[in-house]
């Protein structure tokens, strides 16, 4: 039985990574039937509830402000729509609900009462609820915990050493000092990155390092690959090969027995057939519907034929964790505190982000 260890160096996860293809399957798959049904995978559905405008300067993401890619920006959803859409991804067979703010990071006031009251009404749903809404304080945290929220998403995107290329406006410990604001509360911990940013496999390996070193690991680790998306500043960044998706899922799962392995974004790129050996080798979860925040996703129909084909289940909510309680607003022990935390800005320049910035201007 493999035992989860928390002290894995570079070195060894790129040993791992670097493996013969059919030795890192089969040591992949061998762990991942120890730990998981290999049969049931976990389907979340991401929605965008505040689109656009992001003042950060993300290389990678379309919804920075200072990036011309046309994306239309929207004001934060109302909880009747949010609750709509919550009822349609569980009839499609999706058990979590993932809601994405194009924040910097939570403000206390209205807007985030607003997100609370999204997250009583989907866990009323008896639905797994997530939110990604940026950086958040430990006492943001423990409201969000009280409204019923089951996960929180932070992703490290990449290594600390890489992250510097790719991101100017907040710095790298900011998101781990958000992971460990969740970890006070009994909200589990989502956090992954992306790969095919024109980072290195040992940069790869920095981001695995920093994940599986934390105590506990995080429940969940999403593993993306870029979507180059046309007036970012990685649009011509070069797709990301099947195989390399494989090795880091399957690298993942080996030194991260217990976690859920997400695929996510760039699925629209993959065959059936690649994505059937990332499930072998120790994928369980990917995000359903036709986008996930403003990229393309496979449509919820076409995975649930994967699915058939592969005999896969979808997983029900609340297997590896129960559910939580949902405490109302008026009963809340946690109150708002008008924080105004000083989160980090690096400052320093990413020629590629500035000149995507500039030429949006033009």
């Amino acid at each position: 039985m493999s035992i989860t260890k928390h002290n894995w160096t570079k070195d060894e996860i790129i040993a791992i990574y670097n493996k013969p293809l059919m030795d890192l399957l089969y040591e992949a798959a061998t762990i991942h039937r120890e730990k998981h049904d290999p049969n049931v995978v976990q389907v979340s559905t991401l929605l965008s509830i505040k689109t656009g405008g992001c003042p950060e300067d993300c290389g990678y993401c379309p919804q920075a402000a200072r990036y011309n890619t046309g994306v239309e920006g929207n004001d934060l959803m109302s909880v009747s729509q949010v609750k709509a859409q919550a009822l349609r991804a569980k009839s499609s067979g999706s058990s979590r609900v993932c809601m994405g703010a194009a924040w910097r990071n939570v403000k206390d006031g209205e807007e985030f009462d607003q997100v609370l009251e999204m997250v009583r009404t989907i866990n009323k749903l008896d639905m797994e609820v997530c939110c990604t809404l940026g950086m958040i304080t430990e006492n943001q945290a423990q409201r969000l915990a009280e409204a019923g929220l089951y996960a929180y998403n932070h992703n490290l995107d990449t290594s600390e050493e890489y992250y510097k290329d790719v991101i100017s406006t907040r710095g790298f410990e900011d998101r781990l000092q958000t992971i460990e604001n969740v970890r006070k509360t009994n909200v589990t911990v989502c956090s992954g990155g992306i790969i095919g940013m024109g980072e290195s496999i040992e940069d790869r390996a920095g981001m695995l390092v920093a994940l599986s070193t934390l105590n506990p690991q995080p429940e969940s680790v999403p593993i993306n690959a870029l979507v180059a998306v046309e007036g970012t500043p990685m649009e011509e960044e070069k797709p990301v090969e099947i195989w390399e998706m494989i090795r880091m899922v399957a690298t993942t799962r080996i030194i991260m027995p217990d976690t859920q392995v997400r695929l996510s974004a760039g699925r629209t790129n993959m065959s059936r057939e690649g994505q059937a050996m990332c499930f072998f080798a120790g994928a369980n979860s990917i995000f359903a519907g036709d986008k996930l925040l403003t990229t393309p996703n496979p449509d919820v129909q076409e995975d649930m034929k994967m699915f058939d084909l592969l005999g896969l289940i979808p997983q029900k909510p609340f297997v590896k964790v129960s559910q939580p309680q949902t405490v109302e607003a008026a009963d809340s022990q946690f109150t708002t505190l008008g924080e105004k935390p000083r989160w980090s800005r690096p400052g320093h320049t990413i020629e590629r982000n500035l000149e995507a910035s500039i030429k949006a201007k033009i």
